[in-house]
């Protein structure tokens, strides 16, 4: 394939992408996640389908999870999950669903208020809040 072929297969591939993308796109989630003293973000936007969402390894015991779905409308919700990722794979140990949209008067912690996740054979304790990113530009 010649490098002119390559490159117009690339920008094909980008904007079929772009398409796709968004076809679902919308306002995103933020989670913030705490394990062993170290806070990192996860963004989640939505998605087509949520057997496609893989999980987020948090430290060594930890998997997380965040799905976004806005369409169909009859099932549109925010799936958080957390595994502990044991010697015989992946144990879920919490799961929480939110609707779609969350509510737009959150407190402190976000739409889903602060969780403690703990997991009891390495007694590991993981915390998270997620809160809602509107689209910039989008009105309120």
């Amino acid at each position: 394939m010649s490098l002119r072929s390559r490159f117009t297969f690339a920008v094909a591939l980008g904007l079929l992408s772009l398409l796709a993308h968004s076809a679902q796109a919308g306002p995103s989630v933020v989670c913030h996640i705490t394990y062993g003293g170290e806070t990192r973000d996860v963004m989640a936007a939505p998605v087509a389908s949520p057997y496609a969402v893989q999980t987020i390894d948090i430290g060594s015991y930890f998997l997380f999870r965040a799905v976004v779905q806005n369409a169909p409308a009859d099932i549109a919700a925010i799936k958080l999950y957390v595994y502990s990722d044991g010697d015989d794979g992946p144990v879920l140990i919490h799961q929480v669903d939110h609707p779609y949209p969350p509510p737009s008067r959150t407190g402190d912690y976000g739409f889903t208020g602060l969780n403690r996740v703990y997991e009891t054979m390495r007694d590991g304790e993981l915390e998270y809040w997620c809160g809602w990113l509107p689209v910039k530009g989008a009105a309120k």
